[in-house]
């Protein structure tokens, strides 16, 4: 039987994972104190009535606690700090591999640039990593040691709200139309990565897009994305979590995204909105056909997207069952451990006991997260990595399933 301890104890990995979203309560409350940002509340209580609410209205309403945790990561020392706590949450829970994810330009300001805002999160995660690799149950139990990659995530577009970079971009952008800016926005970002990746050895793994997805399609963004496939940068976009399968299907031919974050919406022939579509359900089929074919890993939140499109309603509903059904290759992520109130340990239980997930399915699922990472290393190294995590995975399954025995070849 699966219990919540042995689900803990499994190695994981959490591919969709963004940092303004994970902070703890009540470092944010600590962080915000100290540099004057001014919270509904000062209470995790309090916060989790105005603000980290268990259910939203919609993704707009889901955003706005963003402006909050945003405020105070502003300097190094907050983001050195949060991003070491964040690797030691998902440490205590047994995650071995996360993607950390950030957007750069929503913690510029004056006195810090995007260069250095990596640098910072980048110092919590490998003091954290450090840390672990030191500890019995890596040096003499043989668990799979903890590691990372950081995702940089531009934007689909700014407002007044994002603030010192608004106004800069608004500054040295004035002349060009404002769907310009942020495609320029981006390719600046792009650009910033690979220099990070290249020149100041930061373990980059791969460029994302997020933000409001109507009205701010991703092939404005085209030429940042171009620049990231040309220098070897994996890719992965934010896509059918609030539109539809024409936005999936944006991000993985004008993109060229390795993977997709959400990709809820992928089912739903109703929301195509191109009058050259003809056939809305036989572009479905093909759109699934196409991304089952070429392995493209959808990043599943279950908790994320029950927040944010209350029609869901429960997990069954999810299309998640849909996506397994189809083969597709799905891993299950948090998105945000503090909006969500969530876990990995809790999304793969709702997995497990609203979907009735078999043993194998469920170990798919949390294979592929490591399978389909994008690992920091080379081939070879995360080849050695995955098959030394698949061996911890099935001992600990047959520590209570000694009948447990993985299919030939997987």
């Amino acid at each position: 039987m699966i219990t919540h301890d042995l689900i803990k104890k499994l190695p994981k990995t959490d591919l969709h994972l963004h940092l303004d979203g994970s902070l703890r309560v009540e470092t944010l409350i600590e962080l915000a104190r100290t540099r004057g940002v001014v919270l509904p509340s000062d209470t995790p209580e309090g916060l989790n009535e105005l603000v980290f609410k268990p259910h939203y209205a919609n993704l707009g309403e889901y955003l706005q606690g963003f402006a909050y945790t945003c405020s105070v990561l502003q300097d190094a020392e907050a983001l050195e700090r949060t991003a070491y706590e964040l690797a030691w949450d998902n440490i205590d829970e047994g995650v071995r591999y996360i993607e950390v994810r950030l957007a750069p330009q929503l913690h510029v300001n004056e006195s810090m640039t995007s260069e250095q805002v990596l640098q910072a999160v980048n110092a919590g995660l490998e003091r954290a990593k450090r840390e672990h690799r030191r500890s019995e149950a890596v040096a003499t139990r043989g668990e799979p040691s903890f590691e990372y990659g950081i995702i940089v995530c531009a934007m689909r577009m700014f407002t007044p709200a994002f603030g010192w970079y608004f106004r800069h971009l608004t500054q040295v952008t004035s002349e060009l139309e404002e769907k310009r800016r942020f495609g320029i926005a981006s390719l600046q970002l792009a650009q910033t990565a690979i220099k990070a990746r290249d020149k100041l050895g930061l373990p980059i793994v791969a460029f994302d897009l997020a933000g409001q997805e109507a009205g701010y399609p991703a092939v404005d963004h085209a030429e940042a994305y171009r620049f990231a496939h040309e220098h070897f940068l994996k890719k992965t976009v934010h896509a059918g979590e609030a539109y539809g399968p024409e936005s999936i299907f944006q991000a993985i031919t004008a993109l060229h995204a390795d993977r997709i974050g959400h990709g809820y919406h992928l089912f739903r022939p109703d929301l195509i909105t191109s009058k050259e579509v003809y056939d809305p359900e036989g572009y479905v089929r093909a759109l699934g056909q196409f991304i089952a074919d070429r392995r493209i890993t959808i990043e599943v939140c279950i908790t994320s997207n029950l927040q944010t499109n209350p029609e869901i309603k429960t997990v069954a509903n999810h299309a998640l069952k849909q996506m397994l059904d189809a083969r597709l290759s799905c891993t299950l992520c948090t998105d945000n451990r503090l909006v969500s109130h969530t876990t990995v340990t809790h999304e793969i239980e709702l997995a497990l006991n609203e979907l009735e997930l078999s043993t194998q399915a469920l170990r798919d699922l949390i294979i592929y997260g490591f399978k389909r990472s994008f690992y920091p290393g080379d081939y070879r190294e995360k080849r050695a990595y995955v098959r030394q995590v698949v061996n911890y995975y099935d001992k600990l399954m047959r520590e209570v399933e000694p009948a447990f025995e993985p299919p030939p070849g997987r």
